[in-house]
């Protein structure tokens, strides 16, 4: 771990020593790998956010300071219900064990009649008849209603017989947190989800990428599982062979184990959320949180995936702790699949309070201001400024004293993404490999867990004609932000030009993001937006205000803000600290220096 570490700091970035441990534990806490290990108990997020103010590090917001004092709150509640859910899942359990063994006390009861009804009829009937006879009718299948109406029936029973399942204990409201770019919204939640380490059992933080990926990825398996299971049908389970029945029967029992499974796997996602929390089903006890940065509707399938996935998990007790842009009742303006949507608004009003973090200022680009940042964004493209950017890498890798290899990453989904230049946790690409070929947000996960520092090369001012590759590339910035890799760039403009379009045209389609026939006032919209005024935000006045409601303009805006922070030496040290490549060798070697100091008692 010391040879990772003293090599980062080779780079060039902050001695630990520059930052008092309140501004090393509050910034962007986000990674749910274990903190750097300390016994004491983490201080909450009013705590966390006063002493950064008191530091000087924060500038002082209301807004702010409420949404801490709520999260320190809803902490204070989380303590008694862990408790809760600890009793709960052990009642949970037992009930499910009753539930089982009386379920196949009853399946075994119906094929006991099936067993003697069989030996009757072969009693009273010719051999050859009767094989005939079960050929063009087996006694062993119950298709269509009959089959359901035999579930249904044998669910019934087992409600008198073991009684309704335990009520879930009622949860505390968790927090849906929106606001404007650089208000301090992921700030706050990952202050309160690091401080909810050692109160809560299973916790969980997502940005909107890899949620929807682990989702896919989670779905991809369940199907896979069930088609192998349907390949399998004729085979029989080890408990049914032992039985004392005819094959016919064991069959049949096999049937209806099959058909209550298909039951329950009937809806994917309800199958789906009970894993994305707890992975074992034999550690389900305490209490879980799902901490959820930047939730959006972009499509039909976030629609219907966040409903299903937070539905279930509102209803079974986990606490949702949310981060978006907007209200949610503004989530989805283009109306995509409004049932659905309806029912995911109604769970979020019953299961969080909703609370509007109302500040204009961007602060992330304020504390960029107020401190002397490390150069990692190199503009214009000319040779100067590559001269600049080619000497960081040189001097990188000289410093880390290895050579530099091009490597093979995995993906997610199986797949493999070519690193071209590597070494020892730093990474160089170009613009065009990362974001102008068929690549996403699976490929820019595995590139932020491998690279603790990454060089991008080449970055062209975005205009219509590459708005695919725009798109990428904020969705590489979310990536490599959220995982606490360091930066270096070198584009064709500065940072808040970058998203402002070329002669080609604006990054803007005015055409594609409303109807013609829709009007403001007596005007066309078009006519409106065609009347902006250039702002000092990157783009005209009248598409962010007619525009507000669009994904891609809070996209723009919020990787504008992420650069310009991540620039700043309050985000470098954190890096340093957070990136999974430190979390990962950190753990090991606590993991070996515990194993040795066990040695050395057990000697004692």
């Amino acid at each position: 771990m010391s040879r990772l570490i003293s090599s980062f700091r080779s780079l060039g970035f902050a001695s630990p020593h520059r930052a008092s441990s309140f501004r090393l534990t509050a910034h962007r806490l986000c990674s749910d790998h274990p903190q750097p290990s300390t016994p004491n108990i983490i201080p909450g997020p009013l705590t966390q956010y006063k002493n950064l103010v008191k530091e000087g590090q924060l500038q002082f917001d209301p807004y702010q300071e409420k949404v801490a004092l709520e999260l320190d709150n809803l902490i204070e509640r989380l303590v008694q219900y862990e408790k809760e859910m600890e009793e709960y899942h052990v009642k949970l359990a037992k009930w499910e064990e009753d539930r089982e063994n009386e379920r196949r006390k009853l399946l075994l009861k119906e094929a006991e009649g099936k067993q003697q009804r069989s030996e009757v009829f072969d009693k009273s009937h010719n051999r050859f008849l009767g094989r005939w006879l079960d050929r063009k009718k087996p006694v062993n299948v119950e298709t269509g209603v009959g089959k359901w109406v035999s579930y249904l029936n044998r669910e019934k029973k087992l409600d008198l017989v073991v009684g309704k399942c335990p009520v879930v204990p009622p949860a505390p409201k968790g927090l849906y947190i929106y606001g404007n770019v650089g208000s301090g919204k992921t700030m706050l939640m990952d202050m309160f989800y690091n401080a909810t380490k050692g109160i809560v059992t299973h916790r969980r933080r997502f940005h909107f990428h890899e949620a929807m990926l682990e989702i896919n990825e989670r779905m991809h398996k369940v199907w896979k599982n069930e088609v192998q299971e349907k390949s399998m049908q004729s085979s029989i389970a080890n408990w049914i062979i032992s039985l004392p029945f005819d094959t016919k029967v064991k069959e049949w029992i096999a049937a209806e184990e099959s058909y209550k499974e298909n039951m329950q796997m009937k809806n994917i996602l309800p199958a789906v959320a009970d894993k994305f929390l707890v992975d074992q089903k034999s550690d389900r006890r305490g209490a879980s949180i799902l901490c959820f940065d930047e939730i959006q509707t972009v499509d039909v399938f976030a629609i219907v995936a966040l409903s299903g996935i937070i539905s279930r998990l509102l209803s079974t007790g986990t606490v949702l702790v949310a981060t978006s842009n907007r209200a949610p009742s503004d989530l989805n303006q283009d109306g995509m699949q409004w049932e659905i949507f309806l029912k995911l608004l109604d769970k979020l009003e019953d299961h969080c309070e909703t609370v509007l973090i109302g500040s204009e200022t961007d602060y992330r680009r304020l504390l960029s201001q107020r401190s002397v940042n490390l150069v990692t964004y190199f503009y214009p493209l000319n040779s100067i400024a590559t001269k600049k950017f080619e000497n960081v890498w040189d001097e990188t890798v000289r410093k880390l004293g290895e050579p530099v290899v091009s490597e093979t990453i995995s993906v997610m989904f199986g797949r493999t993404l070519e690193v071209p230049e590597s070494c020892n946790g730093v990474a160089k690409f170009t613009f065009e490999y990362l974001c102008g070929r068929p690549v996403g947000a699976a490929d820019y996960i595995a590139v932020a867990k491998n690279y603790h520092t990454v060089f991008v090369s080449d970055i062209p001012m975005m205009s219509m004609r590459i708005r695919d590759k725009a798109r990428r590339f904020i969705i590489l910035i979310d990536e490599l932000y959220n995982h606490h890799c360091c930066l270096y760039c070198s584009a064709a403009s500065s940072i808040d030009e970058l998203f402002q379009g070329t002669e080609e045209g604006t990054l803007f389609d005015l055409e594609s993001f409303q109807f013609e026939t829709e009007t403001e006032g007596s005007k066309l919209r078009r006519d409106v937006l065609a009347e902006g005024n250039i702002g000092s935000g990157g783009a005209p006045a009248g598409i962010i205000s007619m525009l507000s409601g669009k994904e891609e303009m809070f996209a723009f805006r919020r990787a504008v803000s992420r650069l310009v922070e991540m620039q700043t030496p309050f985000y470098q040290e954190g890096a340093r600290l957070y990136h999974p490549l430190f979390q990962a060798d950190r753990n090991s070697f606590n993991t070996r220096n515990m194993k040795h100091a066990t040695g050395l008692a057990t000697n004692a």
